[in-house]
């Protein structure tokens, strides 16, 4: 986290103390402060954001909102995170048909997902691969055909967003997710969901009270369960605004320096560039990269294959260099604080654990 990080929790520990109950009206201003963030790397200003402790919570209030009574199928692929493999897969088990293509090859992964739209209620995919970075291309394409088939579409951008630049340009009628604890340092508890048009028409069977926030003191009828519009629609309940107090300094830091998702996506550049060509140099024998494929396909993160990743990447923890494996990929994680001289290092010290 930048330092300012800590200046958001001090402020939130100060507004509880002095106010109690009545800090809701300042917390509500930072989650306000965080929505425009949203916006703002989606550059989308008037889109409604809702907001969640994780992507899984929002996930969950998106599925409830579709019609799978009528239409109980969902397409998706195989190289998704574990919040969407994992509840998915229990759907599949109570009924629900779930289409899981294979991700690669990600160039025709949009292009086969929009073939199974016809007759799901949802599709569902990555702007970037979790485990080795890769881009997923044509997701404007694929959102125009789910618009044909009347299927709406989820994005998970999760990976995109704070490393390159992600817009709902093409995407406008998506539901896009992500979360502030990878590339924009916002820290646990900072999940949003951007809300399409049509959202407006989806009442989310799993609702918190948080949705009728305005209206607690109406008259409410046993079964008669009224939704507004905007980002409450898809709402939940108390939380601690602790990570909105954190995500709106951090947020504002990242304008007051200029860290825009253009700026941003040059640094990433320059540094994945900058691990793959120190990992070439390595020459290791089981130990590789896609090196067909341009960096400019991939996100902010660099993926090695290897049957010991896992290994490795609990090798290298030991010497002082942080990664982390999913698989058979060990992810290389650049970040704008990190120097060109402590990347150089990391790699090196790959190379011995590796030998």
């Amino acid at each position: 986290w930048p330092d300012v990080a800590r200046e958001g929790q001090l402020e939130a520990w100060q507004d509880a103390a002095e106010h109690t109950d009545l800090k809701w009206e300042r917390a509500f201003a930072k989650a306000e402060r965080v929505r425009a963030g949203v916006r703002r790397l989606f550059a989308d200003p008037d889109a409604p954001v809702a907001l969640a402790g994780n992507t899984h919570e929002l996930v969950l209030r998106f599925l409830s909102a579709l019609p799978l009574g009528a239409r109980p199928k969902l397409a998706t692929a195989d190289g998704e995170f574990h919040t969407l493999r994992r509840q998915l897969g229990r759907l599949a088990e109570e009924g629900i048909e779930v289409v899981r293509l294979p991700a690669r090859p990600v160039e025709t992964l949009a292009e086969r997902l929009a073939a199974e739209a016809s007759g799901a209620s949802a599709v569902l995919v990555s702007a970037v691969l979790f485990e080795d970075s890769r881009i997923v291309p044509e997701l404007p394409a694929l959102a125009a055909a789910c618009e044909d088939a009347d299927v709406e579409l989820l994005v998970d951008a999760y990976h995109a967003l704070g490393c390159l630049p992600f817009t709902v340009a093409g995407l406008e009628r998506a539901w896009i997710v992500g979360g502030g604890y990878k590339y924009l340092q916002l820290g646990e508890g900072n999940c949003f969901l951007r809300l399409p048009p049509q959202a407006d028409e989806r009442r989310p069977a799993i609702t918190g009270w948080f949705a009728e926030f305005d209206e607690l003191h109406a008259a409410h009828e046993p079964g008669a369960t009224e939704y507004p519009r905007g980002s409450m629609r898809f709402a939940g309940s108390t939380y601690d605004p602790t990570s909105h107090y954190r995500a709106a300094r951090v947020l504002d830091f990242f304008e007051e320096e200029g860290l825009t998702p253009e700026r941003l996506r040059e640094s990433y550049l320059q540094q994945t560039t900058l691990l793959a060509d120190r990992f070439d140099e390595l020459d290791l024998q089981d130990v590789t990269r896609d090196r067909g494929t341009p960096l400019s396909a991939f996100g902010g993160f660099i993926a090695l294959e290897s049957e010991r990743a896992e290994e490795l990447s609990r090798r290298l923890l030991d010497e002082g260099v942080v990664t982390d494996s999913r698989g058979r990929y060990l992810r290389l994680g650049p970040a704008p604080y990190h120097s060109d001289e402590q990347l150089e290092s990391a790699v090196e010290q790959l190379g011995r654990v590796a030998s």
